[in-house]
């Protein structure tokens, strides 16, 4: 692995000023902080970010990046990883990627501050991701699908939800199935539509483009969403929106407008958070398996660490339950 004496002589400068254009200082000029940066680059050197501490060669930590650490969704997610990490006396430290790549939860992954990484932020892109990783600093991801010697995949089978979610709601007779989604970028969206979309072509429906609508996820936007499919005058059979925050804001939506769930329209959501199954009426969803992940996720860090050789790619199911925010036939 390159050293800043490589990246100082690549550069043509001194280690000193080297280590002052790497770490920011405002001493160095443009020009020079560039063309060390770029030789940097070019030997893809690593700043350790525990480099005060030479001796130290393990930090006895594990980092979580995740998208929202007040997410429901999170809670489960955390928890999972932070029972194994404590079982095999390892810390963990969770952080919010609030920033993207700018934010300070990607000094982990670049700086080597901890000793592996689990990524579950989809506002981070792959590029930093695929650059720190490396021998000896495992990663394993949870929300997209990455390959690279170093990088680890923990997925959830969200096609196979999507279609389950969609196909629920066609056998008990209904015909025009709205999806209200996260923006067409997110990995999972892409899947759980992938689903959607099969299982309306498989039983001979058809998807209308006023009946998809884009959210963010959040209450908030399931309840936005929801508001304009009312407005519309025009109300599906259900809907099936992509993950049960949004759910919990649209049959919000639905109880100031009138109207009756699951009556006059079914409601299915995805993820089965805590609040799903006490909602009223409790809501049918799909449900992800939060602890497992992360469980996982920690347990396969671990024996990376431990010199072993696992698989690139994990997959686990999702499971149908059925409570009584959609109309069932008998």
């Amino acid at each position: 692995m390159a050293t800043i004496k490589d990246v100082a002589k690549a550069a043509g400068v001194s280690l000193s000023t080297a280590s002052y254009a790497i770490n920011g200082n405002r001493k160095i000029s443009e020009a020079t902080r560039a063309k060390v940066l770029e030789a940097a680059k070019q030997l893809n050197f690593q700043k350790n970010g525990w480099a005060t501490d030479l001796k130290r060669s393990s930090t006895k930590t594990i980092a979580l990046i995740v998208s929202d650490m007040s997410g429901p969704y999170y809670s489960e997610l955390i928890r999972g990883v932070q029972e194994i990490a404590f079982e095999n006396g390892y810390d963990l430290i969770a952080c919010s990627s609030f920033g993207g790549n700018e934010s300070t939860a990607i000094k982990f992954l670049k700086e080597k501050r901890v000793d592996g990484v689990i990524v579950s932020a989809h506002n981070l892109q792959d590029e930093p991701i695929l650059e720190s990783a490396r021998k000896g600093f495992p990663i394993v991801v949870l929300d997209r699908h990455l390959k690279s010697d170093h990088i680890y995949n923990v997925l959830v089978d969200n096609e196979q939800g999507g279609y389950m979610a969609t196909e629920l709601l066609i056998k008990n007779g209904c015909k025009r199935i709205a999806y209200i989604s996260n923006s067409s970028s997110s990995y999972d969206h892409k899947l759980r539509y992938k689903g959607y979309m099969q299982a309306l072509n498989d039983y001979g429906y058809k998807s209308a483009s006023n009946l998809n609508v884009n959210g963010k996820f959040t209450i908030d936007d399931g309840y936005r969403a929801t508001k304009l499919l009312i407005a519309q005058r025009n109300l599906p059979d259900a809907i099936f929106y992509a993950n049960d925050e949004m759910a919990v804001g649209g049959m919000q939506a639905f109880k100031e407008s009138g109207i009756r769930v699951p009556e006059e329209i079914s409601v299915i959501g995805f993820d089965d958070i805590l609040l799903a199954e006490y909602m009223n009426p409790p809501l049918t969803t799909i449900r992800q398996p939060k602890y497992e992940v992360g469980s996982l996720a920690a347990h396969l860090i671990l024996q990376l660490l431990d010199g072993k050789s696992i698989d690139h790619e994990y997959m686990l199911p999702t499971e149908l339950v059925v409570r009584k925010s959609c109309l069932l036939r008998e």
